[in-house]
């Protein structure tokens, strides 16, 4: 087995044991197309186990400028190969037109997020939103290789922010607990809520201000899925299936959220593994009709 072949076995593995709801939908990709998925995930892994990590905050941002600079480097300085992930990464790159620079914005979120950083506006948010997910949604379109790339780009953009929206309000709590407030101060002000625990260490705000302001924000991200949706007319059928099934499985998750807000005050929610699959069928029948 070559060297390349072994290092996307490792990432596989990777994708496999930590994707969770990213699983379901790159297992409908062709197998070329889903190694070097799993090549992107495996960096992307990486990069978001640094800055969720329990390292100092100091340390977090050395390790995270050591990533940078390697994938910065590939094929220039030949930093992959003793590296199995950035290896695959390599190999993906030089097959499909991967934005390799959207790992530098992860990188960024992820300094961020070290750091602590809280957003005054929804506007900060975005820009956040699109360095932590929009550039996953870009570098996952590269490995699509759709025809009108620089169409699809945008539209994988804002997918990825729908999809980072969904993941906050699901975490509300458990980010509390790290210290950590994503929505914007503006929000939680119009809506007077604070985020803050009480001391059985679930969210403290009244129900009817905490439904508000969750109302208010799962329909902000229900906005950005029916715009980045508009991406899958241009994949072929694979790459919309899959696409589809992961903003699925979100999209449930975000409807189920804005159902029953009073879910995300002791708990994180998730879809179960059959509901997962169901998704991810019905998205390949859909794209093959």
């Amino acid at each position: 087995m070559s060297d390349v072949s072994n290092a996307y076995d490792i990432c596989e593995e990777i994708t496999r044991r930590e994707a969770r709801n990213f699983s379901y939908g790159i297992r409908l990709l062709p197998p070329p197309k889903r190694r070097a998925l799993s090549a992107v995930y495996a960096t992307a892994r990486r990069i978001d186990d640094i800055g969720d990590g329990d390292l100092p905050a100091e340390e977090k941002l050395r390790r995270l400028a050591e990533v940078r600079k390697a994938v910065a480097n590939l094929g220039v300085d030949e930093p992959a190969s003793s590296d199995p992930v950035l290896l695959a990464l390599a190999d993906a790159a030089a097959r499909f037109p991967i934005p390799l620079d959207a790992f530098d914005e992860l990188v960024t979120g992820c300094e961020e997020d070290s750091r602590g950083t809280r957003y005054a506006t929804f506007d900060d948010l975005v820009g956040y939103c699109r360095c932590v997910a929009g550039s996953v949604g870009r570098l996952s379109t590269g490995v699509y290789a759709p025809r009108d790339l620089n169409h699809a780009m945008p539209l994988a953009d804002t997918l990825g922010i729908a999809l980072q929206l969904t993941n906050i309000l699901r975490d509300l709590r458990e980010d509390r607990q790290l210290g950590r407030v994503y929505l914007p101060q503006e929000d939680l002000r119009r809506f007077g809520c604070t985020l803050d625990l009480d001391s059985s260490g679930r969210l403290a705000d009244p129900p009817d201000r905490l439904a508000a302001l969750v109302h208010f924000e799962a329909d902000r991200a229900e906005a950005w899925y029916q715009h980045g949706l508009t991406l899958l007319p241009l994949l072929d059928r694979r790459a919309a299936a899959c696409t589809a099934a992961m903003a699925g499985i979100y999209r449930r998750l975000l409807r189920r959220i804005a159902h029953d807000p009073e879910a995300v005050r002791a708990a994180r929610l998730s879809l179960d593994p059959r509901e997962k699959l169901g998704v991810a069928v019905r998205a390949l029948v859909r794209r093959s009709a």
